[in-house]
């Protein structure tokens, strides 16, 4: 199993922050089956203010690119992704039009 933690921004609007855990809430079944076929096996996503940190295992078969290249193909994630920028904005140093940008772990115990 592998780990990837990510982390992006909200936009800082609390009524907003409540309409993107709504939706978080009640994932469309679609998405949920888009993110399991591409080899996660688990997601988890915090929140502290407007950042969110995501916790992603993975198995073998998962790859940024073939996830990226499923999503393409994909239009309810294409629908998903489009409806989550309403909410979303990039964290600072982040690169122009990207969304979860990964982390780097310096400990562990």
């Amino acid at each position: 199993m592998r780990r990837f933690t990510m982390a992006l921004d909200l936009v800082d609007d609390q009524r907003l922050i409540a309409e993107y855990e709504d939706y978080h809430a009640n994932v469309w079944p679609e998405i949920q089956a888009s993110i399991r076929d591409a080899g996660v096996t688990n997601m988890e996503i915090y929140r502290f203010g407007n950042r969110l940190f995501m916790l992603m295992d993975v198995d073998d078969t998962f790859t940024f690119e073939r996830k990226a290249a499923m999503d393409a193909a994909n239009p309810k994630v294409q629908e998903w992704e489009r409806l989550m920028w309403k909410f979303q904005q990039a964290v600072p140093g982040a690169k122009p039009g990207e969304k979860w940008v990964m982390m780097d772990k310096i400990f562990e115990l």
